[in-house]
């Protein structure tokens, strides 16, 4: 049974969130807001879980979620030989709207796809979404649509595609502010930080953090295009 909850309404907030703790828990996938686009989440620990998600979209393992946690300290409990200069970025941008690409712990006992030893983090700019990390731990999260499809900016456009796939839908109102547009996506397990896919941080941002950063043209002009990247391939 799929139910929705008002996240503007105080009560329907706190009722919602128990309900996706539960769900998760149990495996199951739920929809909740972030500050680019809404999500789809589960377990990241739980390889069953993961599955679902990844046949709620529509995608096979050779496209692994992002992870999405609740504080910038998680980082090094998920990642390992962490990048200096990803690490200033974090500082700089989390909570926020980029994902940074690290070599995953070798210890961690998940299975999100195929990622060759990776793992992509972001810790989003959020409330409800951050309360639920918090209660949940680290969650498998993807952007809210079918592969293919445009990425979802109200709970109500998640469930046209999603529908019973989910189990709740936390609805905290459309995500305006990105246009539809997701995190920018950061490839830091080089020598290098590489831009892989621009999304709501541009590469000016980023190099006023880190002026080594190469955009995603390679040459480090600023002319990459979200419409380049499925929008499907992160949040």
């Amino acid at each position: 049974m799929t139910t929705s909850y008002d996240c503007s309404d105080p009560a329907q907030r706190s009722e919602g969130l128990a309900a996706a703790q539960r769900a998760v828990s149990l495996k199951q996938c739920v929809v909740l807001p972030t500050d680019t686009v809404y999500g789809i989440g589960a377990d990241a620990f739980s390889p069953q879980a993961v599955a679902t998600l990844l046949a709620s979209k529509g995608r096979g393992r050779n496209m692994p979620p992002p992870v999405l946690i609740p504080r910038i300290q998680t980082l090094d409990g998920l990642a390992t030989d962490v990048h200096p200069d990803a690490r200033r970025l974090a500082e700089a941008f989390w909570p926020g709207g980029l994902t940074l690409i690290c070599h995953a712990q070798p210890s961690l006992t998940w299975d999100l796809g195929d990622t060759l030893g990776t793992v992509a983090l972001r810790m989003p700019d959020d409330d409800v979404a951050l309360e639920l990390l918090t209660l949940t731990g680290p969650l498998a999260v993807s952007s809210a649509n079918r592969t293919g499809q445009p990425a979802a900016t109200t709970a109500d456009a998640a469930a046209a595609q999603l529908a019973e796939s989910v189990a709740v839908y936390l609805d905290a109102g459309p995500r305006s502010a990105a246009n539809g547009t997701g995190s920018t996506i950061i490839d830091a397990t080089g020598g290098t930080l590489r831009v892989v896919r621009q999304g709501t941080v541009s590469l000016e941002r980023l190099r006023e953090v880190v002026p080594g950063v190469v955009g995603i043209d390679g040459d480090g002009a600023d002319s990459a295009n979200t419409a380049d990247v499925p929008e499907d391939s992160g949040n």
